[in-house]
């Protein structure tokens, strides 16, 4: 699979490189966080949240919104899914660490979505992007088969536990608070999660 650049022009449609705020510390912490064999998403992080950067992202990057750090930490070459949010996110890669990213936008009107559409593009290490809310994601791979730690902010809530049952049109897509997701029949998924990609379930070494 091609991997493009997040400073490439493609990149442009689905996200930008956050600029003027100082990552350095964030991405220091994050190399004590954990580094499984699989993938662990973690929406909230004590440790993070208390570094000085969370009040300047919650301040600059999100209007004075409350926000929350978290982590995807893991390893892991394939799609398996995508998702989308109401909002952006911002992701600051601790280790090099690639996205495979597609648009909202072309997800047809009953819900499936073709992956030969995606891009992949390499995040290196101690860079930040925002993902756009229309942008589909979902964990992050790492690069020649080695682990990766990214570290994740969202508005406050994102990725917590439902509250209501969700079972109608688009809102049968949401499996979390403001979370969105499409599956892959490859993608391991054994609940009540929404499969409708088609196509291959991309694998960024092939």
């Amino acid at each position: 699979m091609k991997i493009l650049q997040v400073t490439d022009p493609e990149f442009a449609k689905y996200g930008k490189v956050v600029e003027g705020i100082d990552f350095t510390g964030l991405v220091e912490k994050m190399q004590e966080m954990p580094l499984p064999d699989g993938v662990e998403y973690q929406p909230s992080v004590e440790a993070l949240e208390a570094l000085p950067v969370m009040e300047e992202l919650s301040c600059k990057a999100y209007g004075e919104m409350p926000v929350q750090i978290g982590y995807c930490n893991g390893h892991n070459e394939l799609l398996n899914a995508v998702e989308y949010r109401r909002d952006s996110e911002i992701n600051v890669a601790a280790t090099d660490a690639v996205l495979i990213l597609g648009k909202q936008q072309d997800i047809t009107d009953d819900f499936t979505y073709d992956t030969s559409l995606m891009e992949a593009f390499l995040i290196p290490k101690g860079t930040a992007v925002e993902v756009y809310a229309t942008t589909l994601h979902y964990a992050p791979c790492g690069v020649g088969g080695n682990g990766f730690r990214v570290a994740v902010i969202l508005p406050r809530g994102t990725n917590f536990p439902l509250k209501k049952e969700h079972s109608d049109g688009e809102d049968k897509l949401i499996t979390a608070v403001n979370k969105w997701l499409i599956g892959h029949p490859e993608g391991g998924f054994t609940g009540q999660e929404h499969i409708g990609l088609k196509g291959k379930n991309l694998n960024i070494n092939e």
